[in-house]
């Protein structure tokens, strides 16, 4: 790994999330909430997979990149809108990373496999993009999980929950049993694994 372009791209993957209006609550004051999504996947993805590859970490990093700029109301209520979506939500992301990464001097086979991870095409079939799926769950639980019980109906939560369990693997289902979730949380957990 070249350190100091991984350096430069992670930088600029920063300072793209770093512009987020929507701030969170943090020990050191409010944040940008994809800034503090993108260290929390990275600190997830380091504890998964110790000395995980470049794209990996890199993917992670950029997994929501710019995420508000393409809010899920740009999309029709619904099943169908939600993937939709999700399809282009995926697409946008890749392509932010991937300019991020050509202008750090990453060639276009990294900048596809990054993209590659980011849009998921890989999942099932590959170590990385479960490990990128994992991280994405676990921050899932201890990040949105609170917000999203606060607009979302009990039973269609637990069905949530339900699938994200599946789709992580063993280790990070141990992992997520021992996250310090408030009481209300760690309760629909354990509704969704009864």
């Amino acid at each position: 790994m070249n350190e100091a372009r991984f350096a430069k791209a992670i930088a600029a993957i920063d300072a793209a999330n770093a512009a987020d209006p929507n701030l969170l609550p943090t020990p050191s004051g409010p944040r940008p909430k994809e800034l503090v999504h993108a260290e929390m996947m990275t600190a997830w993805m380091e504890r998964l997979r110790p000395g995980a590859p470049e794209a990996l970490l890199l993917a992670a990093r950029a997994q929501h990149i710019r995420r508000w700029e393409s809010p899920r109301t740009s999309q029709p209520e619904g099943r169908t809108g939600y993937l939709r979506w999700r399809t282009e939500l995926a697409r946008f992301h890749a392509e932010s990373a991937g300019g991020i990464l050509r202008e750090a001097g990453y060639d276009e086979e990294l900048v596809a496999r990054v993209g590659m991870l980011i849009r998921k095409e890989l999942l099932g079939r590959d170590e990385d993009a479960q490990a990128l799926e994992d991280a994405l769950c676990l921050v899932f639980l201890e990040l949105q999980l609170g917000d999203v019980a606060g607009r979302m109906e009990r039973e269609k939560l637990v069905t949530v929950l339900q699938k994200t369990w599946k789709k992580m693997s063993p280790r990070a289902r141990e992992l997520a049993l021992e996250l310090a979730l408030p009481p209300a949380e760690r309760e629909l957990v354990a509704a969704a694994l009864a």
